[in-house]
């Protein structure tokens, strides 16, 4: 069950009050050269991107901001840090929405102002506190930042944002400690009405990063916390955005997508499985309709896992048996097993009206 926070919407997609759990990712590109950022906006839309957040370093940034909002139908987050003014000519630019960090903007009068102006445009203010900078009078002992105290930073800058007369904010607790963080969150949710963006800051490498980002982000969104997600990774962008729309379908919160289930491999194991599995992974991983294929390697679990799937191969001497819908169709040789389980693919997708 969800927590239900407060609907906003950012641009045109509906965050929060029970709307679907966005996926949202951050170009890693010079915001100033539009032609690469575009390019890389247009790959994190095609990946599954909802949201796409542009680092604002300077005035050179911000000014490419208006022709990046006009180049893409996605909403348009500008990350602000330091320098008020960058976030006031975000908002002239016309983005659909601005981060802040409380740790790296303090003065209330530059707040005010950057409220005033985001409100009378419309736009979203995210409060997004991490662990790495937030505010010294919040840390712990040792300098450390502790979860209460990321907790206390947020809803302390989204009450501020409340008093300046914006209605429109989401905030955001991300730590690199996944146990923090996870805490963080719950108290946030406890305490606060607006929507939640989850994460997990400097995960890591595409990896380690993703298996600490499944833990976290999985571990919040699955006790209903949560309204959109980034999965950091230091990897190319696109990873995130796979990586979070295979979370979200874990946990049934998005569009499942193609499901390529495997056994671990075995002495018993007479297929290539890992080889294979691998293949077909890579050959659907741009589908998005929910497929449920199965590559299992002998005959203990391999048949009742393939009767499960929408399509499968069971391993067995001298090849395999392809099921599909529960039931066996033919013996397949080895070398023929890859464009014989990718060809039912192909059929189902011709049937459900996928492709032409």
């Amino acid at each position: 069950m969800r927590e239900e926070t407060r609907r906003i919407t950012l641009g045109g997609v509906p965050v929060g009050g029970g709307a679907p759990v966005s996926v949202q990712s951050m170009t890693n590109t010079d915001t100033a050269d539009v032609e690469a950022t575009l390019l890389q906006v247009g790959e994190l839309e095609a990946a599954g991107c909802d949201i796409v957040r542009v680092a604002v370093p300077d005035r050179e940034a911000g000014e490419a901001l208006g022709r990046i909002v006009a180049g893409t139908t996605l909403p348009v987050v500008a990350d602000i840090h330091f320098d008020y003014r960058l976030a006031l000519l975000a908002l002239e630019q016309g983005v659909d929405g601005i981060r802040i960090n409380p740790g790296t903007m303090r003065a209330g009068s530059h707040l005010e102002e950057i409220a005033r102006a985001a409100e009378a445009a419309g736009v979203v203010v995210r409060v997004g506190v991490n662990s790495g900078s937030l505010e010294k009078r919040a840390r712990g002992t040792g300098g450390k930042a502790e979860a209460a105290a990321l907790a206390e930073s947020a809803l302390r800058g989204a009450a501020l944002m409340e008093g300046f007369g914006v209605t429109r904010i989401k905030l955001s607790v991300k730590a690199s400690d996944v146990a923090r963080s996870i805490e963080a969150y719950r108290i946030v949710a406890r305490e606060s009405p607006w929507p939640l963006h989850v994460g997990i800051t400097e995960a890591g490498t595409l990896w380690s990063g993703a298996i600490r980002s499944a833990v976290g982000i999985g571990a919040i969104l699955a006790q209903g916390i949560g309204d959109t997600i980034r999965v950091s990774l230091t990897a190319n962008p696109v990873e995130e955005i796979r990586v979070g729309r295979k979370i979200l379908a874990s946990l049934g919160l998005g569009e499942a997508g193609p499901q390529v289930i495997s056994c671990p491999t075995c002495a018993r194991t007479e297929i290539d499985v890992i080889g294979l599995a691998m293949r077909v992974e890579k050959a659907i991983e741009g589908y998005r309709f929910p497929l449920k294929v199965a590559v299992m390697g002998c005959p203990v679990n391999g048949p009742g896992e393939a009767r499960e799937a929408d399509v499968g191969i069971a391993g067995g001497r001298d090849g395999a048996m392809l099921f599909v819908a529960g039931e066996k169709i033919r013996h397949v040789p080895p070398d023929k097993m890859f464009d014989e389980l990718l060809g039912e693919i192909e059929k189902m997708m011709r049937d459900r009206g996928e492709v032409d």
